[in-house]
């Protein structure tokens, strides 16, 4: 099962994030992220969190359109966006893709972004999209393809102390059992060669961030 998760970021390109969107994704908004939903002419199945970014309109509409509310107080020890992480690992999915990740309060968006590094999500597949940027996460033994077109910028950024065994396939510098330290930037502003590249790791985390350089045509599944 896919989950498309919604956070209170920016969403800068509103018909690029629909494009990536499918008629059986499970929706669920974390807390205002609900806002993000509806911008994309969506409605979240679920809404999680303390509901302090939602005004009282919001909360009606999503209601009359039969949206599920998991409540929270407001002194809690995760964020809104960490409870529906953990509701969609709880929910069975496989696959998820978040939506307005960045952007905001600078310790939120960092905040965001190493939260896909806790071991909590198991072999779930992790991406955020961005505009043209969809960045995935990639855990110790796994591997993945990008399907783009040559030009493409990739990057390769530890959030593990290090990352070893990364290995290329398809990238304009390639890299063959490397070893990429967290803080390092020898993996950014990569680029790929052909229309399919491979990035594999042996141990550690890894971020790969994929910049289509034109935009392809916005058609559903396109961009992730």
């Amino acid at each position: 099962m896919r989950v498309i998760i919604f956070a209170n970021g920016i969403v800068s390109d509103p018909a690029i994030a629909r494009g990536a969107i499918r008629p059986d994704d499970l929706l669920i908004a974390a807390d205002g992220g609900a806002q993000n939903c509806q911008i994309l002419g969506l409605t979240p199945n679920v809404v999680i969190g303390d509901l302090d970014s939602l005004n009282p309109s919001d909360l009606d509409t999503l209601n009359d359109r039969g949206t599920q509310f998991v409540l929270y107080p407001k002194d809690k020890d995760q964020t809104d966006l960490e409870l529906a992480l953990r509701h969609a690992v709880n929910s069975g999915a496989n696959e998820i893709l978040l939506i307005g990740l960045l952007g905001g309060r600078l310790d939120q968006t960092l905040a965001n972004l190493l939260l896909l590094s806790l071991p909590d999500w198991g072999d779930v597949q992790l991406a955020t999209l961005e505009g043209p940027d969809t960045a995935h996460f990639l855990r110790g033994g796994n591997s993945i393809e990008l399907k783009g077109q040559a030009g493409d910028i990739v990057s390769l950024i530890p959030l593990s102390p290090k990352a070893t065994g990364v290995t290329t396939r398809g990238l304009r510098w390639g890299l063959q059992d490397a070893e990429l330290s967290f803080g390092s930037t020898l993996g950014i502003s990569n680029e790929m060669v052909k229309p399919n590249s491979l990035v594999k790791i042996d141990a550690g985390n890894l971020l790969i961030v994929h910049r289509r350089n034109e935009r392809i045509e916005e058609k559903e599944g396109n961009y992730v």
